[in-house]
């Protein structure tokens, strides 16, 4: 956010600038603003610049206003000296080359998520064209999740040997029921077909947080051990947007590009299975308008939906 208002400000303070006549044009040309963004930049010390920047040019006030909208805007110097900037791309590229475009410019101090989003072609509107399901990603998401298992009896003794990290029945309800939201400590939840008329006790809490067992998501399954293997093995759930916009982690930075792009590839894949039948064309046609990639703390990067479709085709091949 703080960004964000550094480029608004600084696009204002530039069309100032260049707000002048006559032969002060000439001095606004050369008078070109070097701003020191430190590691937390301030718009108090934008502000400063452009006021002394304003006092240095003297402006006619008899002539006409003119304003240069194709001069460029400031450049931003970081703290040190240092003329790293981070590289835009407009056009659409690779799946590959966005990869390595996206690494190139994750410099956070912690691993990065990547990130895809992609355009649908659905209306949202109509019920028939909503887009969700689950894929599993071949090399994971690299995070580590805590599941919760709904389970009572031998089912919660498979539970707790497949991993899960929370194991409860009745007891588990009640204690969810009493102290609300806070007491989820868990990423995901998984359950028996048995339990789901004591978890409807607290649907309310599960359901807008996601964590509502769901048979088509297959966290309500008669095998939990199977289940909470998937989720703890990469398995991710998508769901498009009411834009008809879908995000969804596919990997982290630290991730070599041939796992991101095995990754990618069996999102999509998932994705194109998922594919409504009411939308118009066919396979990736029609469904797939347009995608980026990105990271937590990174630029967008367009990616051509030609490039997803050989990642989906690459993903196939390889699981034959």
């Amino acid at each position: 956010m703080l960004g964000r208002q550094i480029v608004v400000q600084s696009q204002k303070v530039c069309a100032r600038l260049r707000h002048v006549q006559g032969s002060t044009m000439v001095a606004a040309h050369q008078f070109e603003l070097t701003y020191v963004a430190s590691q937390q930049p301030s718009a108090y010390t934008i502000t400063q610049c452009a006021s002394t920047a304003a006092q240095s040019l003297r402006v006619d006030p008899t002539a006409g206003p003119r304003l240069d909208v194709d001069a460029p805007l400031p450049r931003f110097v970081p703290q040190g000296g240092s003329s790293e900037q981070t590289r835009i791309i407009w056009q659409p590229v690779a799946i590959q080359q966005a990869i390595d475009e996206v690494k190139a410019n994750a410099r956070a101090k912690f691993d990065e998520t990547i990130e895809i989003a992609i355009n649908l072609g659905t209306n949202p509107k109509r019920g028939d064209q909503a887009v969700r399901g689950t894929a599993m990603l071949p090399h994971g998401t690299g995070k580590l999740l805590r599941v919760a298992a709904f389970a009572e009896g031998e089912d919660a003794i498979a539970a707790t040997a497949a991993g899960a990290d929370v194991v409860g029945g009745e007891e588990l309800v009640q204690q969810i029921q009493a102290s609300g939201s806070s007491s989820l400590d868990f990423d995901k939840a998984v359950a028996v077909p048995a339990m789901m008329p004591k978890l409807s006790k607290i649907a309310r809490i599960l359901g807008p947080r996601g964590l509502m067992p769901n048979p088509k998501l297959g966290t309500l399954s008669t095998d939990i051990k199977e289940a909470i293997r998937l989720l703890k093995t990469g398995k991710v759930e998508f769901r498009a947007d009411k834009g008809a916009v879908l995000h969804a982690g596919c990997g982290k930075v630290s991730f070599s590009p041939d796992k991101l792009h095995s990754n990618v590839g069996a999102l999509c894949s998932a994705l194109l299975d998922a594919r409504p039948k009411g939308v118009k064309g066919s396979g990736a046609s029609g469904y797939l308008l347009k995608a980026a990639l990105t990271s937590t703390m990174g630029v967008s990067v367009p990616v051509s939906v030609a490039s997803l479709v050989q990642a989906i085709q690459a993903y196939r091949s390889s699981r034959k």
